[in-house]
């Protein structure tokens, strides 16, 4: 047998797991808001920057278009979002937040974080190893953006 090949040698099946894993500790939480981890991703990307195109949205989320044109109009239905021609370029759809949408930030900070934190407090990183983990994993984003 390769050893390339074993799954224990694997950083992607690390990746997939503890992706998939962190997304379902956030679970509870969402669910309590009402939203699922993609809305959530775009609801971050518009507390951020409110007011953008769907373009911008699917760049910073490293998606495609046509996964997240589905996704804002689940969310316009739940009134979390608008979407809206661009005044400059009436192809471009912007997206912003509504009342509701905003008023989710402070729900989500009051939840999420200190939830997360409980979820992984048997985890022996300390802050300072996350955040080099962070740009780590953006060093591998980048390059396979590319």
């Amino acid at each position: 047998m390769h050893a390339e090949l074993q799954l224990d040698n694997q950083i992607c099946f690390r990746l997939y797991t503890a992706s998939r894993l962190i997304t379902q500790a956030y679970t509870p939480m969402l669910t309590e808001l009402g939203i699922t981890y993609p809305q959530y991703l775009v609801l971050m990307v518009l507390w951020e920057k409110d007011c953008q195109p769907v373009n911008d949205i699917a760049r910073r989320l490293v998606l495609e278009t046509n996964t997240v044109t589905p996704l804002l109009q689940r969310m316009e239905k739940q009134g979390l979002v608008t979407r809206k021609k661009g005044e400059q370029d009436k192809r471009q759809q912007i997206v912003s937040l509504t009342d509701k949408g905003r008023d989710m930030e402070e729900q989500a900070y009051k939840l999420i974080p200190a939830g997360m934190g409980e979820t992984l407090k048997a985890c022996p990183l300390r802050m300072e190893d996350y955040t080099h983990l962070a740009s780590e994993l953006d060093s591998i984003v980048g390059a396979l953006k590319k």
